[in-house]
C-alpha cells in the first residue's frame, strides 16, 4: 500500500485553503505549518508570462530520509497505513529529522521540544473512511488522496487523464523516491526543478 497525495497544479489558484483547513484539523498554533503553497514564478517574458503555486508538505518517500537519521525510531513508516510518522513519546528533540528532510517540510514544537509534520490526517484517514481536511477543504479540487498501488483510487484514476509528461515529483536529491506527484500541463507552465 502507497497510500499519498496528487496535486493538479493545472486546477490549483493558490487559495491557501489547503493551509487554514490544515491548521484547523492539527490545531496549530501561529506560525506552525504542516504544508506551505509556493509561487513559482513569474518567469519568461511579457506576453509570454508563466506562474503556478506548488503546495509542498511532507512527500511521504518510499525511503524517507527523516527516518534513516532518526536516532530513537521516533520517526517510522507506520506498518498498517505506510504513512511516515512521528511518535513523539520517542522523540527527543535533537532535530536530525529536520535537517535529514531534503524538502524542509518538518518543524520543530516548540512548546512540546518534539518535530512535527503532515500526517495525511491519520487521525481521520487512517481507517480509510476519509480523505485528509487538505483534500477535502480544496476550493478547486485540485487536490487527490489515495493508494498508489490501485489503479481504482482517486490518485491513479486522476493520472490517468494526463499524459506522462504532465506528471512530476519534487525533485529526488538522494535515494528518498518521493511518493507525492504533481500534474502539470505545458499549456499553463513548464515545470521548475525546485524544492
Amino acid at each position: 500500500m502507497a497510500k499519498g497525495l496528487l496535486i493538479n497544479l493545472d486546477r490549483c489558484t493558490g487559495c491557501d485553503s489547503c493551509i487554514v483547513a490544515c491548521k484547523l484539523e492539527n490545531r496549530l498554533p501561529l506560525g506552525s505549518f504542516y504544508n506551505k503553497v509556493i509561487a513559482i514564478g513569474p518567469t519568461g517574458t511579457f506576453p509570454d508570462v508563466e506562474k503556478y503555486w506548488l503546495p509542498s508538505q511532507c512527500q511521504q518517500c518510499e525511503n524517507p530520509q527523516c527516518v534513516a537519521v532518526c536516532p530513537t525510531g521516533a520517526s517510522y513508516r507506520d506498518p498498517e497505513t505506510g504513512y511516515v510518522l512521528i511518535d513523539k513519546d520517542k522523540c527527543i528533540g535533537c532535530q536530525y529529522c529536520l535537517y535529514g528532510c531534503p524538502y524542509g517540510v518538518r518543524q520543530m514544537d516548540e512548546e512540546h521540544g518534539v518535530a512535527q509534520k503532515c500526517t495525511l490526517c491519520s487521525q481521520i484517514t487512517a481507517d480509510g473512511s476519509d480523505v485528509p481536511a487538505c483534500v477535502h477543504n480544496c476550493n478547486c479540487g485540485a487536490r487527490f488522496f489515495g493508494d498508489y498501488d490501485d489503479p481504482e483510487s482517486d490518485v491513479c484514476r486522476e493520472m490517468a487523464k494526463y499524459p506522462e509528461e504532465c506528471i512530476h515529483a519534487l525533485p529526488d536529491p538522494g535515494n528518498a523516491k518521493p511518493l507525492t506527484r504533481y500534474i502539470l500541463s505545458p499549456k499553463f507552465a513548464s515545470w521548475k526543478e525546485l524544492i
